[in-house]
């Protein structure tokens, strides 16, 4: 039995988790090389694991990593646990309140009570379990619906969470959309229609790590029980197993923050997503008003001193163009020599001090990774235009982007949805506009 220490229990939601079962035709298509949002460079990527758990997932359940390549984690104080194995055994119970803590040792998981001693030998996987159905389990204070499954993988712990895709997508929707007025539940219930799209289509996405899905941006942004709301449950509920498909196939549903009044087709960003659905189109009122102008950064101006832009071209262009650091000491012009359909930029070329010729070509999201505001932020889009102040010097002195929208901006603008419900349209509508050619339709 684990020792007990003090803690504070999290109130239970009052939404109960939905019943998880979902039929389908067959297995989805699986996306491409396409992703719906790509992984920033300077996001570590999951370690492989090259010995996940040989679990069979059904299609009722979505795993998420939380956690990969950690130490240790602490687990319990919240809601009563059972601890099992791998094959449903039963381990050990949790009573309310207790905590634990998990650690790899000899290429396994043991566990300890919250005193630091021993309770069970290393394990190949252990699976934490409320004890009563509803409830939750906690990992590292932050409460999640399902189960939590940890493994040890080469590089350390992977916690993965194993929770019904209705109930996932509940802590996801305010994550990703925030807490919305109650006018914009169409603009809800399309982000809850195109997130349980994306949750189907990638199913087994991430599987050599043992998992289908982040819960960051690199997927979606899940933050478990805290980031529920009744207006996200109800979003959920009343687009209960609703996705998008095209000409029977569950779709690839690229969304971002804001497309600036035009989205961008497919191809403009991901070599692999060529779709008919996936188009430029202008994302505007009838009275010629970007529905995403709401956005707070629907328009934005990035400055740059011509030592900062040394500073930040030195650390991002060798990771995207062949030349080394110490061959970067002054930046003598950055000018955009192309553009996309969209009115995106597509090519930069940057001169250096000490370097003849045309420049550097930088090309696509790339040109996001190398004009970096910061060196851990990815600048907010290619829609901009550039300005050069030289001063006399032979080097840029000054670099201005006057910019629009954030992310991406393929298929589903999020402010821009919740400018369309405010404008009057329902979810379907929404959907229609940003989607087109696809069927929404239920799982069955």
């Amino acid at each position: 039995m684990l020792a007990a220490v003090a803690c504070t229990r999290h109130a239970p939601s009052a939404e109960p988790e939905p019943e998880e079962v979902v039929p389908l035709r067959g297995r989805p298509a699986r996306a491409d090389s396409a992703q719906a949002r790509p992984s920033e460079p300077d996001r570590a990527r999951p370690s492989d694991t090259p010995n996940p758990p040989d679990t069979v997932v059904s299609l009722r359940d979505l795993r998420v990593g939380l956690l990969v390549g950690v130490d240790r984690v602490e687990a319990g104080g919240g809601d009563a646990l059972v601890v099992l194995e791998a094959d449903g055994g039963f381990l050990d119970a949790v009573p309310q309140g207790w905590t634990m803590r998990l650690r790899r040792e000899r290429g396994g998981v043991a566990l300890f009570d919250g005193n630091g001693h021993r309770v069970l030998q290393p394990r190949r996987t252990l699976i934490l379990a409320p004890r009563t159905p509803g409830q939750f389990v906690r990992l590292d204070g932050k409460e999640y619906r399902g189960e939590l499954w940890a493994f040890a993988g080469t590089s350390g712990l992977t916690v993965v969470n194993r929770v019904g895709i209705e109930s996932y997508l509940a802590g996801v929707l305010s994550a990703e959309m925030g807490r919305r007025e109650p006018r914009d539940m169409p603009a809800l219930m399309a982000q809850a229609v195109v997130s349980r799209t994306f949750a189907v289509r990638n199913l087994g996405k991430r599987a050599a790590d043992g998992f289908d899905l982040l819960p960051t941006v690199a997927d979606q942004i899940y933050g478990g029980v805290a980031s529920e709301t009744a207006q996200a449950w109800e979003a959920v509920r009343r687009t209960r197993h609703q996705v998008l498909t095209y000409r029977g196939e569950v779709i690839d549903p690229f969304f971002s923050s804001t497309c600036g009044g035009t989205t961008a087709a497919g191809v403009e960003v991901f070599r692999a997503a060529e779709r008919p659905y996936l188009q430029a189109l202008p994302d505007v009122s009838p009275t010629g008003e970007a529905y995403c102008s709401l956005s707070p950064r629907f328009r934005w101006r990035q400055e740059w001193t011509g030592a900062q832009l040394a500073r930040i071209v030195r650390r991002s262009l060798p990771a995207v163009a062949r030349v080394s650091a110490r061959e970067i000491d002054a930046v003598r012009d950055v000018a955009v020599t192309e553009h996309t359909p969209s009115g995106r930029v597509a090519a930069i070329a940057i001169r250096l001090s000490g370097r003849d010729g045309p420049g550097i070509e930088v090309r696509g999201p790339d040109i996001r990774r190398v004009l970096r505001p910061t060196p851990d932020q990815l600048l907010l889009s290619t829609m901009f235009s550039l300005t050069a102040d030289r001063r006399g010097t032979g080097s840029v002195d000054r670099l201005v982007a006057d910019g629009a929208g954030a992310g991406h901006g393929v298929g589903f603008c999020q402010w821009g949805a919740v400018g369309r419900a405010r404008a009057g349209q329902d979810y379907a509508e929404i959907l229609t506009a940003y989607f087109p050619f696809t069927v929404l339709e239920p799982l069955n």
